[in-house]
């Protein structure tokens, strides 16, 4: 469908720590003020986000046949988002947290890219595609010529990029749409309109508790504040914010009214200590 999503990239099974600091790099001991296990996962992210929003969403993530497998499966199976899953590790981390959001995430185990075993079907959901979410792992890496065979709009999310890594060079050279953080970039609106002169149609930064900052084909730039909302737990904020924007420019909206609906998608997962609401039932389920 011209409207549809396809999304490749990370689902995981993530352990949250929630501290009242993020530790000092000396050795000492911390209380945990509280933990939980739950989906993680950039990808799952934006597809529980787009599933929300009723947006026709395919998300193709890779997982093994182990009790975190299952759960991660279980659950996104729960929450009603489509997946199909190809053979691989299955992807853990351990979060530490604080309240205002700070994060250090600790990668347990992380799968390797495929040799291809679903390619065909792949680039058929592809083709299919009104947009292509490819997130930052190797599967998604070696799925970069696919996906640009297809013709169909790439959008990237390199995160904390800090404008260096080579990791993130390729996803960047593909994406018509760029979206990143400011936590590691001296000058974020520089580097905004730095991929919108590579080629890039829109470039957005997220800015926490600010809101965010875009710049579009025509070197435009666009503000939006954040949606006051009591904050519960921050993870997956950039990714349903993405989603948002996402789902609105399908729709028609200009890049402005586009921001202000990814500022209010990501208003909704800031109101819970999942993913999604649409996690708040399903893992509960998948965990027992």
């Amino acid at each position: 469908m011209p409207d549809s999503v396809f999304i490749a990239g990370p689902a995981s099974w993530n352990t949250i720590v929630v501290l009242d600091r993020l530790p000092e790099p000396v050795p000492h001991m911390q209380f945990a003020e509280e933990t939980w296990a739950t989906v993680g996962g950039t990808s799952a992210g934006k597809a529980l986000s787009l599933a929300g929003l009723g947006r026709a969403t395919q998300l193709y993530a890779l997982a093994g046949p182990d009790e975190e497998g299952d759960r991660v499966r279980a659950a996104l199976d729960g929450a009603g988002v489509r997946v199909r899953w190809g053979q691989g590790t299955t992807e853990r981390h351990l979060n530490l947290m604080t309240r205002e959001g700070a994060r250090v995430s600790l990668y347990l185990s992380s799968p390797d890219a495929t040799t291809g075993e679903d390619d065909a079907w792949v680039r058929e959901r592809m083709g299919e595609a009104g947009a292509i979410v490819l997130d930052l792992a190797a599967e998604p890496r070696r799925l970069l010529p696919v996906a640009r065979e297809t013709g169909v709009p790439i959008w990237v999310d390199v995160h904390d990029y800090d404008g260096e890594a080579e990791f993130h060079r390729p996803f960047l050279a593909a994406a018509d749409a760029v979206f990143c953080n400011a936590d590691r970039l001296a000058d974020p609106v520089a580097f905004l309109h730095s991929r919108i002169a590579a080629g890039a149609s829109l470039a957005v930064c997220t800015l926490g508790a600010e809101g965010a900052v875009a710049v579009d084909a025509e070197g435009i730039e666009y503000r939006v504040a954040a949606v006051p909302v009591e904050v519960i737990d921050t993870n997956g904020a950039g990714d349903a914010f993405l989603a948002g924007v996402l789902d609105a420019r399908l729709d028609g909206a200009g890049v402005g009214a586009a921001l202000e609906a990814g500022a209010r998608t990501a208003a909704t997962v800031l109101r819970t200590r999942h993913l999604h609401p649409l996690l708040d039932a399903a893992v509960g389920s998948a965990g027992e």
